[in-house]
């Protein structure tokens, strides 16, 4: 008799295992069809956004690459009681997706400074560096001076809008430091971190820059112990060293901070019930640190002590919002990227599930017509979902096929990192091991200390205004050139226009609701002058603008000049109507 292979008989009896976890409804093909002509109907009743955005929300989830983004959309409805493979997070709803590039000038596979760099500055980078160009040398102060690159949040701050940075690590790390410092090394958190050469050449610490290049709203972390002078105990672990300030220039920054603040609706809060009691109506400016280094993982949080990622959201948009003029907010999700590193995925996706429901709390907080939302992330991990696992099985659970050494292993698992638990050329025995712990290490296939990032490409989802701008695969550094276009910011100002409002015609001509606000000006003195002479106004006025060698500039006015000639032909035939009438 022919025998079946241990692999194959192991697939036919999975695939037997399947059928029967699979739903009565999935089994018809109208469900699917159903599902299909919903998700095409949604899609082709969608209309573009082309308002100015008032608001813009950043949220980056550092590390969160497109596997961990898959990984946490099962966990997320598993912890619901679901399958979990059908979930969808709040960010899958967003219509428009593209990819980004995350490579550096310098590395293939980035870190964090230089991917920060890219998309809030728009400048790509080398590794290490954050807030400067690609001519600075990582760790060499004097390469800093005369690189440095501003972001979208300075940009924002520069039109009169406010700005905050919300962080699950210490705000003086490289993902909140890329939107406001400049450095040579992103590991200068505090003067103590700063060699001799760098002092010596004029370089600021990041936490010092915090207070001072640009002026911030909001800002919410961890991170006390880089603000304080050295050996200054920290008021929630006063008999921890390790918590301890660390400045050696003597320098208090929380007291620099409320002292630059005076006169003004400024709070500094380190505890949650302060932090609670906090009045957003009457709070301009919010420093709440509630860690000596970075926030503690979701999953270890004290809900007493330490807010969440969803209330400390909520905090900085109700502050931020009272701004006429609107605001910026970067809101990053940190510690997936600190628990990956670790092999840790349970803590890694637990972390990617708050940031989701961050996500969903500032869209009922916000205006899709007037605040642009983007959910990216800065690079991914080499971290994947591997096996074939039942429909609904635990995603923090075992693969139920073996290998060939005859042993279990995880659905997650990791290309290299301290997971590595090869001994003797023997893989562990799991079959007893509880993997759906919150401190369990994945295995990982190489050796390393601390697992490396992942240089593959990485999700971008946009929603609100101009949010069709985030589609196809971009350079990582366009990401801050289209939020800022979007909210008329920065550089590119193309967006800001005047919108001719229109008595009562049902089909507004082509080219007659948009004009550049630097050319309005002119348009509205031919139009007083000549009082409707269409003829008089292409004579004396369009066509005699002093040429531009810019291409955009030309553009902008040939748009300018069509927009007025249709005008009037709209405007000549609407007084025939009201003549005939």
């Amino acid at each position: 008799m022919k025998k079946f292979k241990q692999p194959s008989l192991s697939l036919f009896l999975l695939v037997l295992l399947a059928s029967i976890v699979a739903s009565l409804e999935e089994e018809n093909p109208e469900f699917w069809r159903t599902q299909a002509q919903e998700t095409l109907q949604a899609a082709l009743n969608r209309k573009l956004n082309t308002n100015v955005a008032k608001n813009i929300v950043l949220f980056l989830g550092d590390g969160m690459g497109i596997t961990t983004m898959t990984a946490a959309r099962i966990l997320k409805g598993q912890l619901q009681n679901h399958t979990g493979e059908e979930t969808v997070m709040t960010m899958d709803t967003f219509p428009h997706v593209g990819l980004a590039k995350v490579y550096a000038v310098d590395f293939q596979v980035p870190d964090s400074a230089s991917t920060g760099t890219a998309y809030l500055c728009g400048v790509k980078t080398n590794f290490n560096v954050v807030g400067v160009s690609a001519a600075a040398r990582n760790g060499i102060c004097r390469t800093q001076k005369g690189n440095e690159v501003t972001s979208i949040l300075h940009w924002a701050k520069e039109a009169g809008k406010s700005v905050g940075i919300v962080t699950t690590t210490r705000v003086q790390h490289v993902t909140p430091a890329a939107a406001y410092a400049h450095s040579a090394s992103r590991s200068w958190y505090s003067d103590a971190d700063l060699p001799a050469d760098a002092k010596r050449n004029g370089c600021t610490d990041i936490a010092s820059q915090l207070i001072n290049n640009t002026d911030i709203d909001v800002i919410i972390g961890g991170g006390r112990k880089y603000m304080s002078p050295k050996g200054t105990a920290d008021p929630e672990y006063p008999t921890d060293p390790s918590a301890n300030g660390l400045r050696e220039d003597g320098r208090d920054l929380i007291k620099e901070w409320l002292k630059m603040k005076e006169g003004k609706a400024a709070q500094y809060v380190w505890n949650k019930a302060d932090f609670d009691a906090i009045d957003p109506a009457k709070t301009d400016y919010l420093m709440a640190l509630f860690e000596p280094g970075d926030m503690r993982y979701e999953l270890d949080r004290d809900s007493k002590m330490d807010p969440s990622i969803v209330e400390t959201t909520e905090k900085a948009i109700r502050v931020l919002q009272k701004n006429p003029k609107g605001f910026f907010l970067l809101v990053e999700g940190g510690r997936i990227d600190q628990a990956h590193h670790e092999n840790c995925a349970s803590k890694a996706l637990h972390e990617a599930v708050a940031l989701d429901y961050a996500v969903e709390r500032a869209l009922t907080l916000t205006n899709e017509e007037d605040t642009l939302t983007v959910v990216t992330a800065d690079h991914s991990h080499p971290f994947t979902i591997n096996g074939f696992t039942f429909r609904g099985s635990s995603i923090l659970g075992k693969v139920p096929l073996w290998g060939t050494d005859f042993l279990p292993f995880t659905t997650l698992m990791y290309g290299n990192g301290p997971g590595h638990k090869i001994v003797n050329n023997k893989r562990p025995d799991i079959r007893k091991v509880d993997t759906k712990t919150k401190d369990y290490v994945q295995l990982a296939a190489v050796p390393m200390a601390k697992e490396t990032h992942g240089g593959e490409d990485v999700a971008v989802l946009a929603r609100g205004p101009m949010a069709h701008l985030f589609q196809g695969v971009n350079e990582q550094s366009y990401i801050a050139h289209a939020m800022a276009y979007a909210a008329c910011v920065g550089q590119n100002q193309r967006h800001c226009h005047v919108t001719m409002t229109t008595a009562s015609p049902e089909h507004p001509p082509e080219n007659a609701g948009i004009i550049e606000n630097r050319h309005m000006g002119d348009l509205l003195r031919m139009f007083l002058d000549v009082l409707y002479d269409e003829d008089v106004i292409k004579e004396e006025g369009f066509y005699k603008w002093e040429s531009s060698k810019d291409p955009a500039e030309q553009q902008s006015k040939g748009v300018a000049l069509k927009s007025v000639t249709a005008f009037f032909t709209w405007l000549r035939e609407a007084e025939d109507e009201s003549d005939n009438s």
